[in-house]
């Protein structure tokens, strides 16, 4: 029997409709930029194997830290221990991003790492007394699959089976260029639960799973400008825009108005092993800095400061930071910039490009996730040995920093080729 056949008696997969399913290819290695496949085939891996993989697949500065790592230990209980790389780690990331964080805490990806973002917004109000149980967030966000971060996600097909148990969100519209309406929406919310509202959470420039919304910098400062005046915490989804992503080294580099509260993952560790932070501004860290027990944050992972994932991420951080790596993310930056320019099709509409990433919508039809033309452009690329995974219509390329200009523009000119008509 076939992996792939094994695989569909024993194996549910995410985001799947096992119902009609076709067998799935089996992936045997990784290298690069490329997917290798049993049958001896590569996949240029557009997405960055879901923006996780920075500097590429099997990269072997991070696999040398990883076997070091390896070979003084694997793990230890983080509630009452430390490690060096643990703390290194913190150090970095916190000089790192550079907007008045003062502490991380260690999750394991990113939805959890947004969940302790709201455990700490709430209990942050609690612990002084306070009970501001609302947040606001952005029509059409996507936060991830736990349940705090369904909440503050656009309601739809990701969560309807679980909406009677989530908390009530105020959801505002996203602040894209020309939409001036969001901050008379935003004061009519205020006007109406003001004391209630803890915060907002946003993915910085970006939303991500949402479809790819580019954020209008300017619009959004104002919007946080004005919850900060009210003392809302300001909380940055930055699990897909951290790392280079957006051109700078975290999306919030794109704004004037600092967090308090700051979500990472999905590159932290370059792709090879996972793990979510947490930042925290010292503001925040103080309203639980107390001698009673019920002020802490009590909440944990086993695996929360993980050894192996520690030191990966100190050694993706390291490339991250080097001249090289700067330069690629510009070339790809530049590369994404000229192919949304000139990327002229009668199906196309919307072309898009910040940092490394580019965007568009394919058609006119259904927008939603649940499009039947995401499986047709999946298809597609496929056929030409290039994984893309469209959101719904909405076509994106995401490379690993490792990727070189032939191999980015032989993703455009595929993209340039696409039929001139839906059936794929």
């Amino acid at each position: 029997m076939s992996i792939s056949e094994r695989d569909a008696r024993s194996v549910w997969h995410p985001y799947t409709r096992h119902f009609d399913a076709p067998k799935f290819p089996v992936i045997t290695g990784a290298s690069g930029s490329y997917l290798h496949l049993e049958t001896g085939e590569k996949i240029l891996d557009g997405i960055s194997s879901w923006w996780v993989n920075t500097h590429g697949h099997s990269h072997p500065f991070i696999l040398n830290k990883l076997q070091d790592a390896a070979q003084e230990m694997q793990q230890v209980m983080f509630a009452g221990f430390t490690h060096p790389r643990a703390v290194e780690l913190a150090e970095r990331i916190l000089a790192l991003y550079g907007r008045g964080q003062g502490k991380a805490f260690f999750s394991d990806n990113g939805s959890t790492a947004v969940e302790v973002a709201l455990k700490m917004a709430f209990q942050y109000w609690q612990n002084q007394g306070k009970r501001k149980c609302k947040l606001i967030a952005f029509h059409g966000s996507y936060h991830g699959d736990t349940f705090g971060a369904m909440a503050v996600s656009a309601r739809g097909l990701f969560n309807e089976p679980f909406w009677p148990f989530l908390f009530e969100v105020q959801f505002i519209p996203s602040p894209i260029k020309g939409q001036a309406g969001v901050l008379s929406e935003l004061s009519k919310l205020y006007a109406l639960h003001g004391d209630e509202i803890a915060g907002i959470i946003f993915e910085p420039m970006v939303q991500g799973a949402g479809g790819m919304i580019f954020h209008d910098a300017e619009l959004l400062n104002s919007v946080l400008s004005f919850v900060k005046e009210r003392n809302g915490l300001i909380i940055v989804d930055e699990v897909m825009t951290g790392f280079g992503r957006t051109g700078k080294l975290f999306g919030s580099h794109h704004l004037q108005v600092p967090p308090d509260i700051a979500c990472l993952s999905k590159g932290l560790t370059g792709g090879m092993l996972p793990l979510g932070l947490t930042l925290a501004a010292d503001k925040v860290f103080a309203a639980f800095n107390s001698p009673e027990l019920s002020r802490a944050l009590l909440h944990g992972h086993s695996f929360t400061g993980n050894v192996l994932s520690s030191a990966v991420a100190l050694a993706s951080l390291e490339l991250l930071l080097q001249d090289d790596t700067t330069e690629n993310i510009r070339r790809i930056s530049s590369s994404q910039r000229e192919f949304s320019q000139r990327a002229s099709h009668p199906l196309f509409h919307n072309v898009r490009s910040l940092g490394t990433l580019v965007a568009m919508e394919v058609g006119s039809g259904d927008g939603t996730y649940a499009s039947p033309l995401k499986e047709s452009l999946h298809q597609y690329f496929f056929e030409r040995k290039i994984l893309l995974r469209p959101l719904g219509n909405t076509l994106y390329v995401l490379p690993p920093y490792c990727v070189t200009d032939d191999e980015l523009n032989y993703v455009h000119e595929s993209i340039l080729q696409l039929p001139r008509k839906l059936n794929l």
